[in-house]
C-alpha cells in the first residue's frame, strides 16, 4: 500500500478538506462545508483531468480556434451561434449567492491545483488559466447543447447508439426487500464532453458516491445513503427545425418580411506561426431562432428549450442533498434539467421514473410532424412554453414492482404497462420499443426474487434478444433450403449460447448475418400490443439463407474461421492495452451493449458502450458494486488509465468504498487542502 501526505500551506488557512484517493484513482472527498467539497471536488479533477478540462473549458468559452489553431473553428462557431459565452455569463450572475459561493470554491479549486502543480499541465492549455465562473457553465450549457441540438441530431444519435440502461428494483420483487437501482449509462469513450468522473463527496450532512462530466460541479448520475437516481437518453424532442422563407432582407412571416436581428462575431484564429488571423461571423437571428443554414431562398433555424435554464447545478445539489422521494421531488420539480429519462430508488422502497425534460408545449401535429421540418411562415408554430411537471409521463411504484428504460420512449417502462399513450398529447413521444429494453423486461418479468448479485449478472448479460426471434427461424429455413456453406453455419449456431461473452463462438457469424437483414424481412413488424414479443420471424427465409451463406464467407475470409470467439474480433484496445470484449451490437438487443469501430487487422475497437456501472441496494445503509471501463483518469502520468479495463474485460465489478474505513483500506494517496474561502 502505497501512502504519502501533501499539505499546501496557503496564507489565511481556515478550512482543511481532505482527500483519500483509492487505488483506482477515485477521490473521496471528507470536507466540513459544502464549499470546501467543491473546492476539493475541483481540485480533483485537475488531478485526474487537468489537460482534458482546461481543453473543453477553452471550447466552452468559444475561443478554441485562438488558443490552438483552424482545427477548432467549427467547435467555435457552434458555440457562438447560441451565444452561449455570453449565456453563461449571464446564468452565472443569476446564481444566489449560497450558489455562486459553491461555484466560486470549485473554480478556486481548479486554479490553486494549477499553481500548484505547474509541471503536470501542457503548456498550451495553459492559455485558458485562470478559470472562472462563468466558464462553468458556458460548459453545462455547450454540453446541454451538444445533446440537443436538433442540426447535430443525426451525429447525435449515431454517438448515442450503444444506448443507456436503467433498471430499479422495488421490494415486492427484491430477494432481501430493499429497492435496488442499475446506474449503467453507455456513452463515447472519447475524451469529450461525455467523458465521466467518478467521485465520493462527503460533509457532515452529505455522502454521495456517483460520476460527472469532466468540468461539470456536479454528481451527473449518483447515489447517497438514502436514495439513488440515474438517466438514459430519452426521445424527448426539445428542439424543431423551422424552414425560412426569404425575401427581400428578411423572411416571411404570417405573410409580413420581418427583418433578421444581426450579430457579428470576431473569432481568433491561431496560424501555424503562431500569429493571429480574425474570421468573421455573422449570425442571422428570427423569431425562431439564429440560422444555421440558407439555399436559395430558404433558411433553416433550430429553436431549443432548455438553453435559457439557469438553476440546473442548484436542481442536482438539492437531488444529491435530498434524503427522503418527497425533497427529491421537489428538486425535479425545478425543471431545470433539459432532456433524459430519470429511475430512482431509496432505502424506504420507493422507485420511481420521469420522462424529464423541457419539452414544448406545441400547437398541433404529432411526433413526427415536429421531427421533421416544420413551417417557419407561421408564428402559431414558435412555441414558447413547455410542458410542466405534472404534464409529464411518469410512474411511481409500479405494482409490477420494477421499472426499466433503455432509451425507448415512456410507455413500457414496466410490464405490464401502466402508462398509456392516449392520455398524454401526440407529440410528447412516439410509439416502439427497441430489442434492447425488450431483453431487460424479459430478463426481470417473471423473476420475482431478484438478489444483488443477481441483478448485477442482468446487468452484466450479453445475451442477444435477436436470436431468440430469428435464429430458430433460420435453422427452419436452412432445412428447407440446404446450402453447404449454411449447413457448416447451422452446425456453429446450434452449438453458440446466444451470448456475446468473450468466448462465444457462433456471436460473430450471426452478428454478421443479422446486420445484412432490414426490417421488411421480418416476418412481425413490432406490435404495440405485443412490445415484448415483436418483431419476429422471416419473410423470405430463401433470402435469409443466402445472407447467411454471404455472411459465413464473410467471416471465413476475414478470420480463417467461421466459428471464431467474440472476443477474438471485438477488442478493448486502448493505452497499450488489448483485451478481449464483451456485448455487442444494442440494435440486436443486447443488454451489455458496445459500439465498436474497424481497425486495420479486421478486429473491432471498442469506441463506446460501458462506461459507469454501479449496481446498489439501498438496506439501512447502501451497499454498491461499480466499475468505471476506461479508467478514472486521461492526464497521461497517471497510472489510472484504462487500470480498469481488465475488470471491464472480464465482466466483472469493484465494491464501492463508501466508509472511511474502507477506503483507508485501499488507500493510494493522502492529501489535505487547506485554503480560505
Amino acid at each position: 500500500m502505497i501512502f504519502f501526505c501533501i499539505c499546501l500551506k496557503l496564507p489565511a488557512q481556515n478550512a482543511t478538506t481532505e482527500i483519500l484517493w483509492d487505488n483506482y484513482g477515485v477521490p473521496h472527498i471528507y470536507a466540513n462545508t459544502n464549499k470546501e467539497m467543491y473546492y476539493a471536488f475541483g481540485w480533483a479533477q485537475m488531478n485526474n483531468h487537468a489537460n482534458l478540462l482546461l481543453q473543453i473549458y477553452g471550447q466552452a468559452r468559444g475561443r478554441a480556434a485562438e488558443y490552438w489553431g483552424a482545427d477548432w473553428l467549427v467547435s467555435d462557431k457552434q458555440v457562438l451561434l447560441y451565444d452561449l459565452p455570453a449565456k453563461a455569463k449571464d446564468i452565472y450572475k443569476k446564481q444566489t449567492a449560497e450558489y455562486k459561493s459553491y461555484i466560486d470554491a470549485f473554480v478556486k479549486g481548479i486554479n490553486d491545483y494549477a499553481n500548484d502543480h505547474p509541471g503536470v499541465i501542457d503548456k498550451e492549455m495553459k492559455v485558458v488559466l485562470p478559470v472562472m465562473g462563468e466558464d462553468v457553465f458556458a460548459n453545462i450549457q455547450r454540453t446541454v447543447y451538444r445533446f440537443l441540438n436538433a442540426s447535430e441530431r443525426a451525429a447525435t444519435e449515431k454517438l448515442f447508439q450503444p444506448g443507456s440502461n436503467a433498471l430499479a428494483i422495488g421490494p415486492s420483487r427484491s430477494a432481501s426487500g430493499h429497492a435496488m437501482l442499475v446506474i449503467n449509462p453507455h456513452l463515447p469513450w472519447k475524451p469529450d464532453f461525455t467523458l465521466q468522473f467518478e467521485a465520493n463527496l462527503n460533509t457532515p450532512s452529505l455522502h454521495a458516491y456517483g460520476v460527472t462530466m469532466i468540468g461539470m460541479p456536479l454528481l451527473f448520475l449518483a447515489f447517497n445513503d438514502h436514495l439513488g437516481w440515474t438517466h438514459t437518453v430519452n426521445t424527448l424532442d426539445a428542439s424543431d427545425r423551422y424552414e425560412l422563407t426569404l425575401q427581400g432582407n428578411g423572411y416571411l412571416l404570417d405573410g409580413a418580411t420581418i427583418p433578421f436581428d444581426k450579430n457579428i462575431k470576431l473569432i481568433k484564429v491561431k496560424q501555424g506561426d503562431g500569429t493571429m488571423k480574425e474570421e468573421k461571423m455573422e449570425i442571422k437571428i428570427s423569431k425562431h431562432g439564429p440560422v444555421m443554414g440558407e439555399k436559395d431562398n430558404k433558411a433553416w433555424v433550430v429553436r431549443i428549450a432548455g438553453l435559457e435554464n439557469d438553476k440546473l447545478f442548484e436542481e442536482y445539489h438539492k437531488m444529491i442533498s435530498a434524503k427522503n422521494f418527497s425533497a427529491f421531488e421537489s428538486a425535479l420539480k425545478m425543471m431545470q434539467i433539459p432532456m433524459f429519462n430519470l429511475l430512482y430508488a431509496d432505502n424506504e422502497g420507493n422507485i420511481f421514473y420521469l420522462f424529464n425534460g423541457n419539452l414544448p408545449k406545441r400547437p398541433e401535429g404529432n411526433f413526427a410532424y415536429w421531427r421533421g421540418t416544420v413551417d417557419g411562415t407561421r408564428s402559431t408554430l414558435i412555441w414558447n412554453e413547455t410542458l410542466s411537471y405534472d404534464e409529464l409521463p411518469k410512474v411511481l411504484n409500479p405494482p409490477t414492482g420494477f421499472l426499466q428504460n433503455a432509451n425507448e420512449p415512456p410507455w413500457n417502462c414496466t410490464y405490464p404497462p401502466v402508462l398509456d399513450p392516449r392520455n398524454f398529447p401526440s407529440y410528447v413521444a412516439p410509439l416502439f420499443m427497441g430489442f434492447r429494453p425488450q431483453n431487460a423486461v424479459n430478463m426481470i418479468k417473471n423473476d420475482t426474487s431478484i438478489s444483488f448479485d443477481e441483478l448485477i449478472s442482468y446487468t452484466l448479460n450479453t445475451r442477444v434478444e435477436t436470436a431468440d426471434r430469428f435464429l430458430d427461424d433460420l435453422l427452419t429455413a436452412i432445412e428447407k433450403y440446404p446450402d453447404s456453406t449454411a449447413l457448416q453455419a447451422a452446425a456453429i449456431l446450434k452449438a453458440w449460447d446466444k451470448k456475446t461473452d468473450a468466448a462465444s463462438k457462433g456471436a460473430v457469424l450471426f452478428s454478421a448475418w443479422f446486420e445484412k437483414l432490414t426490417p421488411a424481412m421480418y416476418a412481425t413488424r413490432w406490435d404495440p400490443f405485443k412490445p415484448i414479443t415483436t418483431p419476429d420471424g422471416l419473410s423470405d427465409e430463401k433470402q435469409a439463407v443466402s445472407l447467411l451463406v454471404q455472411a459465413t464467407k464473410e467471416v471465413k475470409e476475414k478470420y480463417a474461421f467461421p466459428d471464431i470467439a467474440w472476443g477474438e474480433v471485438y477488442r478493448l484496445r486502448m493505452n497499450g492495452i488489448d483485451l478481449p470484449a464483451n456485448g455487442g451490437l444494442q440494435q440486436e438487443g443486447i443488454f451489455m451493449s458496445m459500439s465498436y469501430s474497424q481497425d486495420t487487422d479486421n478486429k473491432f475497437r471498442a469506441e463506446g458502450g460501458e462506461t459507469f456501472i454501479a449496481v446498489t441496494e439501498f438496506g439501512k445503509t447502501p451497499a454498491a458494486s461499480v466499475l468505471l471501463g476506461y479508467g478514472n483518469a486521461t492526464q497521461k502520468e497517471s497510472k489510472h488509465i484504462t487500470d480498469q479495463l481488465n475488470l471491464l474485460s472480464e465482466k466483472k465489478l469493484r465494491q464501492a468504498l463508501l466508509t472511511k474505513a474502507d477506503v483507508l483500506k485501499h488507500l493510494e494517496k493522502k492529501e489535505i487542502l487547506k485554503t480560505k474561502l
